[in-house]
């Protein structure tokens, strides 16, 4: 008899832990939960197809936009670029907003309530909102001061190469090797932009106290006379500076001219090659190491 107590004790306790479990279970309202779930499924697809929709017209509206102001001779077709690419920045981070919003509101979320009340902000901030704050001031002051533009050869710290874009939180800077460095904006203090104006080449060419100072000067300038009009990045000179001398003791004749930014160093060795030539062809007398190369 006592085996038979021990027995029923347990499946008394399943029976009615079962019993809680059916009358919950009977309790929930699954039509009107599976109604909620459908509709706010169906609401997130329409929103994310909505605003799928409005990213690609924005887009397009923009980059024809940007194309049509393109075509004026009177705006820098880097100032457009750069403009252009702080445009779509924008407009993805704003419509990125706009989405989270309408995606929290429709999931019950009191997104409103949240941003009403200054814990939302203070947590931001604690979690590195600063910086994200700073890099956008500072790219502000970047694109209003017109520190650099998009296709710019610029120096930021120890990183040189050609801007590629500017975000609201980064730079892009294409180094010549390849490298794609991302700065953000609140790291760049100094910045060295190559691009602006015109750059200098200069050109030292070593001589001896036995050199023929006429023939050098009536050589070169038979070069230059030959290859200037075929270069029309040269925007001043070739100027003949004349002897000086190095801190070594050696004897040097400069050239200097200024060509378009880009073009510094293929001008230069062109000239370099083509007045090398031309004083061996002549005669002139050169020391063994002739050429020292100056920016």
């Amino acid at each position: 008899m006592p085996i038979y107590l021990l027995t029923a004790t347990p499946v008394a306790a399943v029976q009615r832990q079962s019993n809680i479990l059916i009358r919950y279970m009977t309790s929930i309202d699954w039509d009107h939960l599976l109604s909620t779930f459908v509709t706010g499924l169906l609401q997130i697809i329409f929103l994310s197809i909505l605003f799928y929709l409005i990213n690609r017209i924005g887009k397009f509206a923009i980059r024809r936009t940007f194309r049509k102001y393109r075509q004026s001779d009177n705006l820098a077709s880097n100032r457009m670029n750069t403009i252009f690419t702080l445009t779509i920045n924008a407009f993805a981070y704003l419509l990125i907003f706009f989405y989270l919003y309408a995606l929290l509101s429709v999931l019950g979320v009191p997104v409103g309530t949240l941003i009403a009340g200054a814990g939302i902000f203070s947590l931001a901030i604690g979690l590195g909102a600063q910086g994200f704050v700073n890099d956008i001031v500072t790219g502000f002051f970047i694109l209003a001061e017109q520190q650099f533009d998009v296709g710019d050869i610029v120096k930021i710290g120890l990183v040189e190469g050609t801007v590629t874009a500017i975000g609201l939180r980064t730079t892009q800077v294409q180094s010549l090797d390849g490298t794609l460095n991302f700065i953000p904006n609140r790291n760049i203090s100094i910045v060295s932009n190559l691009s602006r104006y015109n750059m200098r080449v200069l050109i030292e060419i070593r001589i001896t106290p036995e050199t023929d100072l006429q023939q050098l000067v009536e050589v070169m300038h038979t070069v230059n006379e030959r290859l200037v009009p075929e270069h029309p990045e040269i925007k001043d000179g070739p100027t003949n500076l004349g002897v000086t001398t190095l801190k070594n003791g050696l004897l040097t004749y400069q050239v200097v001219m200024h060509t378009l930014n880009g073009s510094q160093t293929t001008i230069q060795r062109l000239f370099l090659q083509a007045y090398l030539e031309a004083l061996q062809a002549a005669g002139v007398t050169l020391p063994a190491s002739p050429l020292t190369l100056t920016n």
